[in-house]
Parts: structure tokens; C-alpha cells; sequence
């Protein structure tokens, strides 16, 4: 039964046979005007399938007129068989019309700060023309803008047609988008051939074939719905035998058959035995050779037209097809008729006068039919008609694609103007095919080095190792200024770094820094090597790189960046071999006072965020939390969102699990894993993000969901060349002595040590491997674990950090056990009720009441284990609750009510003054910071000491674990 007739490119008529399909569109768009109207989730994702010329379009364009009928709005686009290399033609078609719409005031307003992050992929003209973001942020920014156009103009319908000829860039989009759009009310309709999808495809098709919604596949016509095809054109007498020999010729596909029923209706067949012959001439022409036969027979301008609009694409602006097919503008009329007469052309909706095929498989047949040597000339043609239109590099360099080398100087500036719009756009793949294509060009030799070294630059996220041959051959060209052999170098050091290849970037940059003659150049390299030889774990001479870094550094005052990195470095240096705190921060503050930036594309942002989590170590986690608030922002800004921000997210956390708010840690670390898990090549970030995972985990009592997460990413069976943090090796170790696995943890951590020792990091602040393995010995070498707890306590006491120190005291106290640990345990508390570290001061706190208690010293243990349980429970700190719970009981003694939400009412002047003292700075400071007087600040004080009910020794980890307020 048919369903009422709709206007198609074919004519007038009634959509046959597709009942199922009609009614699950008409389901869709009713769940999704209840989702609108707030009743109901979102409307989903729905999927049509099946080969050529089976009605996908002519269904698309049904729910169109529903969408339309019931006051949708229909963001549409389609596909083009020539235009896949076109990176992001699909999104341009769905959401350029609507912002297209808006003044120009209006639609910055409403991109907001995303404008520039996705004006290249949109085809806006951003204002910051150098800004390249990542793919990443270019993905995030696109999810962003269409689910503000979903909510501003709610209902809305997204209709993609002919799926399989969508560009890469659009269905990674897509494909990453659809899964999030459950509460949007956005329904998501998409048609496709299967068999034509592309390799790259995978997440698209892993999207339309395992949604819950599975691809609804469209059957071929019955041959009672050909014969109601024929007969509604024909006339009804045509015959049972006519009709079915009709659903032969067009295997019962919907759009040949009424174009057969159109052409035998014009020739004023009947429908006998007797038209046969003619029915199965006229069903010949309506497809491949007789198709194209039928197009000769209007004209060689008519053919010239026509393939001239093929090589152009699928929505071809008429005076574009006129230009390319050599015509003038009153021919190109008349060529224009004779194809819509033929229903080969017709015009494209929405478009404002632009012409498309009537169905693709015309337009295929029409741009394989052309001769090659005269297809190059019409995609040359139309390379300069579509520069000469002012439609952008990219749209010429598509066709430049489909010509031959010619060594032309034009066709290779426009690939690299191409290049430089795709990776401003965040499409890398696409920059590589122009680059590529460039370099086969060939461009002049003068340019080949630069040209080389843009090559590398765009397979850099996509493939590294590319990346490296690339720019290996850039070095070998003559004539190099020192500027770009400088930064072929640095990328080349940084590909290197990236493939885990860590010993090659430092000899590339040592060496590099031994040729150059400019001082400016040479500093910049040594920067470069020390870089990449701290970050490398199978340093031969650790020590004598320091000694070296720490002279070099002596005479540097910080004037220039390269200066800046050096202190950096220097102050990363100080703090892993553990020298004082303060010739730490000292070196830390000297090399931020310029500025470093975390998005310098020609420095890298390893030195950055190593010097802003300096002050993590040295018990300023609020100094770190502002430079890692600020880098995330400048990430953020610039659209840089992948292994950039997936690292900055992840030691944010780290800082959390430092202070003690284990909930917050755990929540950055786990959006830094998947911001990371989605970037290709992000295994650095990964393997930072997993190891504070883990260690957080653990610190909540969650080992069965710690060892999950190790396992699923093969954390402690591998291990990279490259310095992670926390150490991956003593990470693991904790796991596995929370699994009872001491004598496995005691192995691993005996080899981190030796690893450290040589290298003489020797800061337990960095890595407390000896006081792990002090815990794992304890039980069968109990003197050795004293002695390398003791040892630990030194080196945190030369350090500095009252958290390092107070760690490796309580450690040291547990290890040690008896009477003669309680001034340990003391200690330790005393330390870290000055420190930032809330997590350490509950475990501290606890160990001190167990301890207590064990030598009858009941009224001392109640306190110490009330505060501990109190603290333990803001952090987060499951197991350790439960162990303060289970000591107090022990010991006869019932926990009190914990007071929650005493500082919810605390003001964020006095929180921030609180914060201020309980980090050790005098009043005198605080007061200048907050622009108060000292008698003011002792107010403050005052009213947070009434207001928090404990003692000033107390204060700093209460105000480290609770959720701070708004102010």
C-alpha cells in the first residue's frame, strides 16, 4: 500500500512498498518531538543500507517533507563521490546553511570562543589565521556548536544521504558525536551502501551496525510494486507479462523502474507483448552505455556540460560547469535544459541555483565515461575556475589531486596554501595528501627543504615515524636558513621522542648543539638535549648531565626563552636529585618570570608542566593548581585538546591525590584517560594518566578495580623509554603489595632503586620506592626495612618538603614498631599538619592512634584516631575509615559524629586565608595578598577556627580535603 505522494527529482509520486521504513521513521520523529517537549530522551540514530538505485534518497527526502511538516528543523547534506578528499565537506553542508543565516556579529556571538577553533572546518574565515588546532579540539568544538543549534532550534533532524562518499574528517565526527546525543532532541538519520563504506571507516561502521538501532536494509520493488509504477504511467491495461518482465530489466530497483515507466510513457508504449523490444531498448539507456548513449544524442556541448558539472561534484553552481566546459553563459543555458528535459541534471534544493544529478549513479556514469587525457584537462579547468570564484585553496586543490606531475610553481603553492587551511581546519590527513602531492609536483629545490619539513609537520599526530624520514631528508637539503634548521631539528627531536625513541632526540639535539654558531641557536639546542636526556630512562651519565645543566644554569639570568627553559630544567633537575626545596623553587620562579608557554608548537610544553608541578613537590600545590589552570586554558584557547590536555587533566589530578581530595583526582585523571584514549599516539599521556589512576584507586580501596585497570593496558608488563610520573615500576609495585604480593613488590622495587641510585635521583618526594619497599620487607627483614626507611627520612629532611618528610617519618614509625616509633609517629604528624597533604596526614594520624592505643595511651589514641577517621573520610579514603573504625572499636572507644559540612559556611575570603596559613606563610604575607590588614587576617582566622571546630594544627588538612565553596 502506498503512502501519500511527495515531490522527487523523478517526478510526482507515491513511495512504494517502504511501510516498515515510513513507520519507523514516523516513530523516530515522534519520540523526538516528546524529547523537545521534555517528556523523553533524545531521538537517536537511525540507519538505511542497501546497494544503488534502491530508494535511500528518495526515503531521505520523505522524512525530509515529514521533518519539515512537523516544524523540525532539517540540517542536511550528502556525499560526494569526488568530493571525499574535501576534509569536512560534509559538516560544511549541514552547518554553514544555518549560520550562513546569521549577521556576522550574531554568529560570533553564538560560536563564542570555539569561532576560531572551528572556523577553517566550517569555511568561516577565522580571525586568528595562524591558531592550529588539534583534531581533538576540532571534534570537541563541532560537538559543541551542533548541540548549541540542537538546543537553539530544537527539534532538529540531521540528514546525511550517500554516507559512504562522506570525507574522513566528517564521519570521524560523526562518529564520535552520534553516541553522545541521547539527551539532545536530535534525531540522526544516515543512508549508505555497505559495500562501498571505506577502510578508514571503522568507527562509522562500528556506530550503524552495533547501535541498538541496527542498519534498516532496503529490499527491491516486488513485481506488484514495478507493475503499480508502469501502469500509473503506462495506463492500467498494460499487461501481467509487460509488468513483470519490467521488474527484470530493473531487478526491482525503485528509481530505473520510474524512469523506465517515464521514457515508455513518452513514447506512448502501451504495455503488450508487442513492446517488448522497445521496453528493453528503453531500459538500456537508462543506465550505464545507454545512458551515456542517450546523452551523445542531445549534443557534444550538451556532453561537454555534463561532464564538466561530474568533475565538479554534487552541487554545481551553473556559471562553474560553464567556465570549466568552455561555454557561454546563454549556451550553458540551453545545455542546462536539454539535461533537466533528460531528468540528468535538475536543480539542487536549498542552494540558491545550483544544479545536481538526478541520482548518483547518473553522475557516476557520466565522470567514468570521460576519456583521461580530457578528465585532467576539465579537473586543470576547474582548479582555476574555483580559485578564480574565490572558493578557497582546498576546493582547487581537490581537483589538482586528479592531474598529472607537471613541476608547475602555481599548483605547488596552492597545495601548500591548501595544506596550511586543512591543518588550520584540524584535518592533518588531508594537509598530507596536498603536501604529498606537492613534493611529487616537484616544487622548486629552494623550497624543497621547507616543503619537507610541512610534510612532517602534518603526519606528526597521524604518523610519526613518517615524520622522521620526512624531516631526516629536510636536513640533507642545501641552502637551509639556521631559523628552519632549527626547527627541523626540534621536531625531529620531538617525532623521535614520540615513537619512544628517546635516546636518538638527545643525540640528534647534542649534536645539533655542537654545530650551531649562532649563541642563540645553540642554547635553544642544548635545551633541546637536556630535555629529551632527563626524560629518557637509560641516561648512560645522569650525574654528568647535571653538573653540566647546573653550571650552564649558573650563568643564565632568564632574559630570553631559551634561558627560561634552561632554569626550568635546572629547577626539574634539583628537585629528582633532591636538593633543597628552596634552590628548587628558586630556580622554578627564575624560569617562570618571562613566561613559558604550553602551546609553543616549536618548543614543546614537557619543561611547562614539569616546572608548574615543581611547586606539587615543594608543598604549593595551590601554585601549581594556578600555572596547570592556566596551561589548560591556553590548551583549551588554542584547541588544542588531545595529549596536551589529556596530560594537564591528568597531573591536575595528581595534585588532587596529593592534597588528599582523592574524588576529584580521580575524576581529572579519568577525563585525562579518555581524552588520551582517543588521540592517536597518546601513550605517553596514557601511561601518566594510569599510574595516578591506579595509585588513586588504591588510596580508595578500589585494588580489584586498580588491577583491572593494569591489566587492560598492560601496565607493568611493558615499559617506556621515556620518564613517566608517578614511576610506572613503583606504581605497580604499590599494586601488588595491596594484593599481598610483597616478595613480587620487594623484586620490582630493588630494581627501581638501583635504576634511581644511578641516575642519583634520590628525592622521596618523587619516588618513594624505598619506602615501599621498607613496607615489603617489613615482615622478613625487618632491619633492613629500618634501614631503608631511615635512609628515606635523610634524604626528605636534605629536601625540604614537611610532606616528603612527614611520609617517609610515618613510614619509618610503622616499620620500626614498639614504644620507640610513637616520637616517629609524632613527628610525622607534627610535619604534616603543616603540609598540604591531607591523604598523608589521615594515614599519619592513624598510624599515630594505632599506636597509641597499642601502648595503653587510650585519651592521646581517641584524639589522633578521630581526626584521622574524620580526615580520612573528606579525602576519600575508604580502607583507611574503616581502619580507624576498626581501632577505635578495638580499643573500646565509640567514633563521633563527623561534622561533614562544617566548612560549607565558610566565606572564600577566610577559606583563602585558612589555605594561606595552613601552608606555613606568615601573616604579614597573607595579609598583602588579600589586601587586608594583619589584625583583619587574625580575624579571619578567629571565625575559621569557630566555624571548623578544631585546633590550627588541625586546620590544614581539613581545608585540604573539604570541597571548596563558591564564593
Amino acid at each position: 500500500m502506498a503512502d501519500e505522494p511527495w515531490q522527487s527529482h523523478t517526478g510526482h509520486r507515491p513511495l512504494l512498498e517502504r511501510q516498515r521504513e515510513l513507520r519507523v521513521l514516523d516513530d523516530a520523529l515522534a519520540s523526538l518531538a516528546a524529547s523537545a517537549e521534555g517528556s523523553l530522551r533524545g531521538g537517536g540514530l537511525l540507519a538505511f543500507t542497501g546497494p544503488a538505485g534502491l530508494g535511500k534518497t528518495t526515503l531521505m527526502a520523505q522524512l525530509r517533507a515529514r521533518a519539515l511538516a512537523q516544524g523540525c528543523t532539517v540540517l542536511s547534506a550528502r556525499g560526494g563521490e569526488n568530493e571525499q578528499e574535501l576534509a569536512f565537506h560534509v559538516v560544511r553542508q549541514l552547518v554553514q546553511p544555518p549560520l550562513a543565516a546569521m549577521p556576522e556579529a550574531e554568529r560570533r556571538e553564538f560560536l563564542g570562543s570555539w569561532y576560531d577553533i572551528v572556523a577553517t572546518a566550517l569555511g568561516l574565515e577565522a580571525s586568528d589565521s595562524a591558531r592550529v588546532p588539534d583534531p581533538a579540539g576540532v571534534r570537541d568544538g563541532l560537538d559543541w556548536v551542533m548541540t548549541r543549534l540542537t538546543v537553539a532550534r530544537a527539534p532538529v533532524v540531521l540528514l546525511l544521504d550517500d554516507a559512504h562518499w562522506s570525507d574522513a574528517e566528517s564521519l570521524s565526527w560523526l562518529a564520535s558525536f552520534a553516541p553522545r546525543i541521547e539527551n539532545l532532541p536530535l534525531l540522526i538519520v544516515v543512508a549508505y551502501r555497505p559495500g562501498e563504506l571505506p577502510p578508514e571507516a571503522t568507527a562509522f561502521r562500528a556506530l550503524v551496525e552495533h547501535h541498538e538501532n541496527r542498519p534498516h536494509a532496503l529490499r527491491p520493488l516486488s513485481a506488484t510494486g514495478v507493475a503499480r509504477i508502469i501502469r500509473e504511467h503506462v495506463g492500467e491495461s498494460a499487461e501481467d507479462a509487460f509488468c513483470e518482465e519490467c521488474c527484470t530489466v530493473t531487478e526491482g530497483r525503485p528509481f530505473e523502474a520510474v524512469e523506465l515507466a517515464i521514457q515508455l510513457a513518452e513514447r506512448q508504449v502501451r504495455g503488450t507483448g508487442a513492446d517488448l523490444p522497445v521496453m528493453r531498448d528503453v531500459a538500456s539507456a537508462i543506465k550505464g552505455p545507454g545512458l551515456l548513449d542517450r546523452l551523445r544524442r542531445l549534443g557534444p556541448g550538451t556532453v561537454m556540460f555534463a561532464s564538466a558539472a561530474a568533475v565538479l561534484g554534487t552541487s554545481v553552481p551553473p556559471d562553474l560547469a560553464a567556465a570549466v566546459a568552455v561555454v557561454g553563459v546563454e549556451q550553458a543555458a540551453q545545455e542546462t535544459a536539454k539535461l533537466r528535459a533528460a531528468r540528468i541534471l535538475t536543480d539542487s534544493p536549498g542552494t540558491g541555483g545550483n544544479l545536481e544529478f538526478t541520482h548518483p549513479l547518473i553522475a557516476t556514469a557520466i565522470y567514468r565515461s570521460i576519456p583521461p587525457g580530457l578528465r585532467v584537462g576539465l579537473h586543470n579547468a576547474a582548479a582555476e575556475a574555483v580559485r578564480a570564484a574565490g572558493l578557497g585553496p582546498t576546493a582547487a586543490a581537490r581537483h589538482l589531486l586528479e592531474v598529472p606531475c607537471e613541476a608547475r610553481p602555481e599548483a605547488v603553492a596552492c597545495l601548500r596554501e591548501a595544506a596550511r587551511e586543512y591543518l588550520r581546519a584540524g584535518a592533518p590527513e588531508a594537509a598530507r595528501r596536498a603536501l604529498a602531492r606537492a613534493l611529487q609536483e616537484p616544487p622548486p629545490p629552494e623550497d624543497r627543504a621547507a616543503l619537507l619539513h610541512e610534510l612532517a609537520c602534518s603526519t606528526f599526530l597521524i604518523e610519526p615515524a613518517a615524520t622522521v624520514t620526512h624531516l631526516r631528508q629536510a636536513l640533507t637539503e642545501p641552502g637551509l636558513s639556521p631559523g628552519l634548521r632549527a626547527s627541523i631539528v626540534y621536531r625531529l627531536t620531538q617525532a623521535l621522542a614520540h615513537t619512544d625513541r628517546m635516546a636518538e632526540a638527545a643525540s640528534v639535539a647534542a649534536e645539533e648543539a655542537h654545530k650551531a654558531t649562532d649563541p642563540r641557536t645553540r642554547l635553544r639546542m642544548q635545551a633541546d638535549h637536556f630535555v629529551w636526556s632527563a626524560f629518557r630512562t637509560d641516561e648512560p651519565d645522569s650525574p654528568a648531565r647535571s653538573r653540566k645543566l647546573a653550571r650552564l644554569a649558573e650563568r643564565l639570568t632568564g632574559r630570553t626563552l631559551e634561558e627560561r627553559y634552561i632554569l626550568g630544567l635546572r629547577a626539574w633537575d634539583a628537585m629528582v636529585r633532591g636538593e633543597a626545596r628552596q634552590t628548587v623553587l628558586d630556580h622554578a620562579e627564575r624560569a617562570l618570570r618571562g613566561g613559558m608557554s604550553w602551546t609553543d608548537e616549536n618548543r614543546g610544553f614537557e619543561v611547562p608542566a614539569s616546572v608548574a608541578l615543581l611547586f606539587m613537590y615543594c608543598d604549593q600545590p595551590r601554585r601549581a593548581e594556578e600555572l596547570f589552570g592556566r596551561g589548560i586554558a591556553e590548551c583549551n584557547a588554542k584547541g588544542w585538546r588531545g595529549s596536551h590536555l589529556a596530560l594537564g587533566e591528568t597531573l591536575l589530578g595528581y595534585i588532587h591525590y596529593h592534597r588528599g581530595g582523592l574524588a576529584e583526582a580521580e575524576n581529572h585523571v579519568r577525563e585525562g584517560l579518555r581524552i588520551a584514549d582517543r588521540v592517536e599516539g597518546a601513550v605517553p599521556a596514557q601511561w601518566f594518566a594510569i599510574g595516578v589512576l591506579i595509585q588513586t584507586l588504591l588510596a580508595r580501596g578500589r585494588i580489584a578495580e586498580a588491577r583491572q585497570v593494569a591489566d587492560d593496558h598492560a601496565f607493568g608488563e611493558t615499559v617506556p623509554n621515556a620518564v613517566i610520573y608517578p614511576d610506572p615500576r613503583t606504581v605497580y609495585a604499590e599494586l601488588l603489595l595491596a594484593e599481598g604480593r610483597h616478595a613480587e613488590a620487594a623484586r620490582l622495587l630493588s630494581a627501581v632503586g638501583d635504576r634511581q641510585d644511578s641516575r642519583a635521583w634520590r628525592n622521596p618526594a618523587w619516588c618513594p620506592w624505598q619506602l615501599d619497599l621498607a613496607t615489603a620487607l617489613a615482615p622478613v627483614a625487618p632491619e633492613r626495612a629500618v634501614c631503608l626507611a631511615g635512609e628515606a627520612v635523610q634524604r626528605a629532611r636534605a629536601f625540604g618538603a614537611a610532606s616528603a618528610t612527614g611520609q617517609a617519618l610515618r613510614t619509618m614509625a610503622e616499620v620500626t614498631g614498639g614504644p620507640a616509633a610513637l616520637e616517629l609517629h609524632a613527628e610525622a604528624v607534627c610535619l604534616l599538619e603543616g603540609s598540604p597533604a591531607g591523604y598523608e596526614l589521615a594515614r599519619a594520624l592513624v598510624g599515630h592512634g594505632a599506636a597509641l592505643a597499642r601502648n595503653g595511651r587510650l585519651a592521646d589514641a581517641a584524639d589522633r584516631l578521630y581526626r584521622g577517621l574524620e580526615t580520612a573520610v573528606h579525602c576519600g579514603a575508604e580502607p583507611l575509615a574503616v581502619r580507624a573504625r576498626a581501632e577505635l572499636s578495638a580499643a573500646g572507644l565509640r567514633p563521633l559524629p563527623l561534622r561533614y559540612a562544617q566548612t560549607d559556611t565558610l566565606t572564600a575570603q577566610e577559606r583563602r586565608a585558612a589555605e594561606q596559613a595552613a601552608q606555613g606563610h606568615p601573616v604579614a604575607v597573607v595579609a598583602k595578598e588579600l589586601r587586608l590588614t594583619e589584625q583583619g587576617v587574625r580575624q579571619l582566622l578567629s571565625s575559621v577556627y569557630r566555624k571548623v571546630g578544631t585546633d590550627a594544627a588541625g586546620l590544614a588538612a581539613t581545608l585540604a580535603t573539604y570541597p571548596r565553596p563558591c564564593p
